[in-house]
């Protein structure tokens, strides 16, 4: 055992109850099996990952830094967003109304017609997911409509179907 000749098995048991998240305990839990006698590639096999990856864990607990440090990872802030905060609330405002507001002849807000807004609005091009996520952050939830019973009047089921064909793909406000 060439790895954690430092650290005791009662440290690594007190930082595992110190510890939140699933990557930190089973950092910690193949450190202690480890130390307990299980081999790099047993422990591969038992967290189905690459020996190369166990080897990794170790060698991040074979630091002068506390052991909660060293089995959590940094923090990464991801790609920076297109819209500014304040060009986001004023997409949320604009999402909240309906989008003859916006000057769109919709009856309700769809990715696509989000998709044209943005680019038309801000210059900025999202994906169709990316407007569905920027549609729900902004606290609209997607409606499906509903169906009318057939014994309803004739003049309102073809209102029902000219709705429908309007309206496929439907956020609205929660």
């Amino acid at each position: 055992m060439d790895h954690l000749d430092e650290i005791s098995v009662e440290e690594l048991q007190d930082a595992l109850n110190n510890v939140e998240g699933n990557k930190p305990t089973q950092r910690l839990l193949a450190a202690i099996a480890y130390k307990n006698g299980v081999t790099q590639t047993e422990l591969a096999e038992w967290h189905d990952t690459g020996r190369r990856t166990i080897y990794s864990w170790l060698m991040r607990l074979d630091t002068d830094e506390p052991l909660e440090q060293a089995i959590s990872d940094a923090h990464r802030s991801g790609r920076k967003r297109k819209l500014s905060e304040s060009q986001q609330e004023e997409f949320e405002q604009t999402v909240h109304e309906p989008p003859e507001e916006a000057g769109i002849d919709a009856p309700a807000w769809t990715p696509a017609l989000v998709q044209e807004l943005l680019e038309e609005t801000y210059g900025v091009e999202y994906s169709y997911p990316s407007c569905r996520r920027l549609l729900k952050e902004a606290g609209l939830s997607y409606q499906k409509p509903r169906r009318t019973a057939a014994e309803a009047d004739e003049d309102d089921q073809e209102a029902f179907r000219d709705e429908i064909k309007k309206s496929e793909r439907r956020w609205t406000p929660q």
